[in-house]
């Protein structure tokens, strides 16, 4: 049986996600072991929060280490809302503070004067075609956020969505064998639990 591991770093919407992707099919572990999450087939970094604290926890909880090696071993993560964020080369919050540098690129905050921030709420998707995570999920369709900071690639190619708040942010990405989302899934009705499912059968 594929093992399904949500990473617990003390940041994150874990009983949300856990359940979200139990009704899609899946046994789930919540797991603050580095070395349950190092032998997990599948991985799910939640997150919510200060980018530096949830990166300094993940190191003080020896996390980091097996998370990064789980995906440049080539198995199936999923990083949602922080846990996208977190896998970039560094973030402008408060400071400038270093990533888990699995993709190329930075976290800023949004510049709008006009819109408030943080950006919270229902806001559509402009899909990429041919992206697994979102495999019979309907042409634009309504996703919920809660951020005040988004992900901005070097690698346009890894670009799976992008969304309009004031002006156009990179909301999820993908990879040979990573989905990360801006988004939460798990609290984004159907729609969301349908992109659990494809990452459960993926």
């Amino acid at each position: 049986m594929t093992m399904l591991v949500v990473v617990d770093y003390g940041s994150g919407n874990l009983h949300s996600v856990a359940k979200g992707l139990e009704r899609a099919g899946c046994e789930v572990r919540v797991s603050s072991d580095p070395t349950e999450v190092a032998r997990a087939d599948k991985l799910v970094l939640p997150g919510v929060g200060a980018f530096a604290d949830a990166r300094a926890e993940l190191d003080r909880r020896g996390l980091a280490r097996p998370v990064v090696d789980h995906i440049r071993g080539g198995r199936k993560f999923l990083g949602i809302c922080l846990g996208l964020q977190l896998l970039f080369d560094r973030s402008t919050e408060d400071g400038e503070h270093e990533g888990l540098g699995v993709i190329r690129g930075g976290v800023v905050r949004f510049r709008t004067r006009e819109l408030k921030v943080p950006h919270i709420g229902w806001n559509t998707l402009e899909m990429t075609p041919g992206v697994g995570l979102f495999d019979g999920v309907p042409p634009h369709s309504t996703v919920y956020f809660v951020h005040s900071y988004y992900v901005v690639p070097c690698d346009d190619t890894v670009v799976a969505a992008r969304t309009e708040y004031g002006e156009t942010f990179t909301s999820a990405v993908a990879t040979e064998n990573v989905w990360a989302t801006q988004f939460h899934p798990e609290k984004s009705q159907r729609v969301g639990l349908r992109m659990l499912e494809n990452f459960v059968k993926w």
